[in-house]
């Protein structure tokens, strides 16, 4: 049985004239959504159970990662204005705590074993291992570039970070936290990063129009396919087999419309498109519920569903 995209309804976000917005994450015990405002500086808050808008945070200047630690019950949001980290209650909705971790704090990784978050700087290409508990910076290394999107890989307890040039993944080792390998990508610019239900793929979605499959055990390419422009945030489905590469724009121009590109990640095709904002660039994956978010500068959100079809 095949599975298709299918739009259920939009959710109005606070106005604001920038409507930006960068990475979100669900916490599936609740189903809430937090996403970073970027123009507006705050946190955004979605109940997923009654889909719609439930609260900001605020005090997120230039937002960008958000990451929940599931087990944990935390969110963690980098203020990339203010060089800081934001630990948040996902029930209570406040900010538990505020961290110093850098310049501009961006990309973020939760090693669970440990309990230690991986923050990656954008402005001094740095990797910073903070303990969230004592909300200290216990560990840095120095990345080879300007960091992107960064993941934790459980299979071989490590970090794995995009690195847009020179075009690689950087490979950290959880303890002690060095770098230890770095796995080149034939397109350039990787962004988007996410792993496959075993962990031992990682689709590295790619400035070049391109999405990349790297095998983790050897760092070596598996397959490649075109996609419709230069993507940003990727979720892979491990129930479907279904990646989705959000795209802020088909094409070249800035008025084009963005889209969503679903990719086979079995047959590394492109089977599904489906057509956002212009500027949509950004996404949520509510793994337990097989919904898709897509944030839309108009401010609002498009909430899709996986539906099986003949």
């Amino acid at each position: 049985m095949a599975s298709k995209l299918a739009l259920r309804q939009y959710i109005p976000l606070p106005p604001h004239p920038a409507g930006d917005y960068d990475h979100g994450d669900v916490y599936l015990e609740s189903g809430r959504v937090f996403v970073a405002n970027t123009a507006a500086g705050t946190v955004e808050v979605i109940d997923g159970e009654h889909l719609r808008h439930l609260a900001t945070i605020p005090g997120c200047p230039e937002a960008s990662g958000v990451l929940a630690a599931q087990d944990d019950a935390l969110i963690f949001a980098a203020a990339r204005g203010a060089g800081k980290l934001l630990v948040i209650d996902p029930i209570a909705l406040s900010v538990l705590r505020t961290v110093a971790v850098g310049t501009r704090p961006n990309g973020l990784a939760w090693d669970s074993l440990r309990r230690h978050l991986l923050v990656a700087d954008v402005q001094d290409n740095t990797a910073r291992l903070v303990d969230p508990q004592v909300g200290e910076v216990i560990d840095s290394v120095e990345l080879p570039g300007r960091p992107r999107w960064a993941v934790y890989q459980q299979a071989r307890d490590r970090f794995l970070v995009n690195i847009r040039e020179p075009a690689c993944v950087a490979v950290l080792s959880a303890d002690p936290f060095v770098l230890v390998e770095q796995f080149p990508v034939w397109s350039p610019g990787p962004h988007g990063l996410d792993l496959d239900q075993d962990g031992h793929r990682a689709f590295v979605a790619c400035d070049g129009n391109t999405v990349v499959t790297l095998d983790l055990a050897s760092g070596r390419e598996q397959a490649r396919v075109p996609i419709a422009g230069p993507p940003d945030a990727i979720w892979h489905n491990h129930h479907t087999g279904r990646l989705y590469v959000a795209i802020a724009h088909l094409g070249i121009l800035d008025e084009a419309p963005g889209v969503i590109d679903v990719v086979n990640t079995q047959s590394m095709t492109v089977e599904e498109q489906i057509t956002t904002e212009a500027g949509a660039h950004t996404t949520a994956y509510d793994a337990r519920r097989q919904r898709l978010y897509v944030f839309l500068p108009s401010c609002r959100v498009a909430v899709y569903e996986e539906r099986e079809v003949q």
